[in-house]
């Protein structure tokens, strides 16, 4: 009797020891499948430069939930004699940051924290050139999304005059054929900034399909109404040109008429928040009242770090957000993103690296290394400066991304004259990307 019930003890060990293991396995593969499902199939490539560039694929966990306050906060804090003026006056200079870390996993997925400081989509910046990123993106998929056979990038088109206040264009002595197109119209914008070849993107794809493509996409915080460079003129921006393309025969492959907007599209945000200052400039003289942004451009941080991010890992977005780009798109769109005015041809520029380039160098004579890639738009205008960036640097295996802006201005008038860039947000943007580079070489611990 003895032996048996030892027996029977021991029988009731083991199945006590399999139904554990069972139990935990089963535990491992639900959790691992769950995982599986709360991530999706990345199988972008980054440019041949970058270095990740030999991933062939990789799986995309979603972004954080919510953005972290506390972080950023925190790293400012640490460095007063570079940071206290701005943490002391955050509202007087506009300034928001958003600074997302990029985490590579040991399973191949990616997954991304999000930092804030400040943000608030309902405070009015003047987003300046930083607006331009979502032109080209669109611009290449509409392209896509007319699929006509040999109409592409490259297709040389005329732009016509549809109205007495709008020029034409048949020629384009920056391009190595003298001849205009798309990509060569994408390559200033992303390179040098350049405000008539924005504005070129802008009248092919129309005031409408430009900002209904993107609110349809889910971009929703941003509103882009005018040209840039000529002033409001509401009216005259709901209308925008006929376009002529031609095959390399000289034969027409597609034309598009003179467009209307017929939406009056009225501020995102309220009109209080799009009064800025006490004082501002009109045809030259000083006068009382706040500038009136209300018809003017506007977009939020996130949706500035978005639309880079959409361009950087396009697998990363919700299917919902991606566009219509082909991987030639993107690569091209990379290429130019980061280029410095010294490596370009066709144009070709005698600019300084930090022309464009406000993070880190805004403030410096410096050339960038070749190991540091800033994939990045740029605004400037009005008082404000504002970087949005994918930063690399390809030596140390450091990736991130940074959207921030700055109001330079002391003394609540909008002019000209009372703009201090080089005294407040250059160096400010210059070292609040330096400090973040550091803080991600340095195994993000703050060490001052």
């Amino acid at each position: 009797m003895k032996r048996i019930k030892r027996r029977k003890n021991k029988l009731n060990g083991l199945l006590t020891l399999f139904l554990l293991v069972a139990f935990i396995t089963t535990s491992l593969i639900y959790v691992k499948i769950s995982n599986k499902k709360d991530s999706e199939q990345s199988t972008f490539n980054q440019t041949s430069d970058s270095a990740k560039a030999n991933n062939d694929s990789m799986k995309t966990n979603n972004d954080s939930p919510s953005i972290n306050d506390e972080l950023l906060e925190s790293i400012l804090e640490a460095y007063p004699e570079k940071f206290k003026n701005i943490l002391d006056n955050r509202d007087k200079y506009d300034v928001q940051i958003l600074y997302t870390q990029i985490n590579r996993n040991n399973d191949g997925t990616i997954t991304f924290t999000k930092n804030g400081f400040n943000l608030d989509k309902n405070k009015y910046f003047y987003p300046a050139s930083s607006v331009k990123l979502a032109a080209t993106i669109v611009a290449l998929d509409k392209l896509n999304n007319l699929n006509i056979p040999g109409l592409n990038k490259y297709t040389t088109l005329e732009v016509l005059s549809g109205r007495e206040s709008e020029s034409g264009e048949d020629e384009d002595f920056t391009a190595k054929n003298g001849k205009p197109s798309i990509a060569q119209y994408i390559k200033k914008v992303l390179v040098a900034s350049d405000n008539d070849a924005f504005n070129r993107l802008y009248e092919f794809i129309g005031q409408e399909a430009l900002n209904e493509t993107l609110w349809n996409k889910g971009y929703k915080d941003i509103l882009i109404r005018q040209r840039i460079g000529d002033g409001p003129m509401t009216e005259e921006n709901r209308y925008t040109n006929p376009f002529v393309f031609y095959d390399s025969n000289g034969k027409v492959i597609y034309e598009q008429p003179l467009v209307y907007n017929s939406t009056e599209y009225t501020s995102l945000i309220p009109k209080e928040n799009t009064l800025k200052g006490s004082m501002h400039e009109e045809d030259g003289d000083i006068i009382d009242g706040p500038h009136d942004f209300s018809e003017s451009n506007y977009a939020s941080i996130e949706t500035l770090q978005e639309l880079m991010k959409a361009v950087i890992f396009p697998q990363s977005v919700p299917e919902s957000k991606r566009f219509n780009l082909k991987e030639d798109d993107i690569a091209f769109l990379k290429k130019y993103l980061s280029t410095l005015p010294r490596q370009c041809t066709y144009p070709s520029y005698d600019l300084p690296d930090n022309y464009a380039k406000f993070f880190m160098y805004g403030s410096t004579d410096k050339s960038i290394p070749s190991n540091i890639k800033i994939y990045n738009k740029i605004g400037n205008a009005n008082g404000y400066l504002i970087d949005n960036a994918y930063i690399n640097d390809t030596k140390n295996n450091i990736e991130f991304f940074l959207t921030a802006v700055v109001f330079s201005n002391e003394d609540e008038i909008f002019a000209d004259s009372h703009f201090n860039e080089d005294k407040i947000g250059m160096p400010f943007l210059t070292e609040l990307g330096n400090t973040i580079y550091k803080y991600e070489r340095n195994g993000r611990v703050i060490k001052k």
